[in-house]
């Protein structure tokens, strides 16, 4: 499968983005997906997952409340809801397949995107 980011951007402290992330290939709806995010001289680190039902979602305690995750198995495509945005949201975005799904480690995620900037202005 093939990912490819959309929809990051400028935008003021407590403002929205909504993400996009538009996967090619027949079978996106039997993958469980993940977003990760990779500040600048940080490490990438888990933001959310999805099941492959859209039934179970998981998230970094930091966006919880604030983030949502959501798929759309008509349009290959999942989404990332932010709402509430802070400085520190300040990252690019990746998302990417789950390969073992309840895990936070970017080593059991693969086909992951090329990303898209998100900056979060105080």
């Amino acid at each position: 499968v093939q990912l490819v980011e959309s929809g990051g951007g400028l935008v003021q402290a407590g403002g929205s983005l909504r993400l996009s992330c538009a996967a090619s290939g027949r079978t996106f709806s039997k993958y469980a997906m993940g977003w990760f995010r990779q500040a600048p001289g940080k490490e990438r680190e888990f933001a959310a997952a999805i099941s492959w039902s859209g039934g179970t979602t998981y998230y970094l305690d930091s966006v919880k409340g604030r983030f949502t995750i959501s798929r759309d198995d008509a349009k290959n495509t999942v989404y990332l809801q932010m709402n509430s945005l802070k400085p520190e949201d300040t990252a690019v975005y990746y998302c990417a397949r789950s390969l073992r799904f309840g895990s936070r480690d970017s080593s059991d995620f693969g086909s992951w995107g090329q990303g898209t900037q998100v900056i979060v202005s105080s």
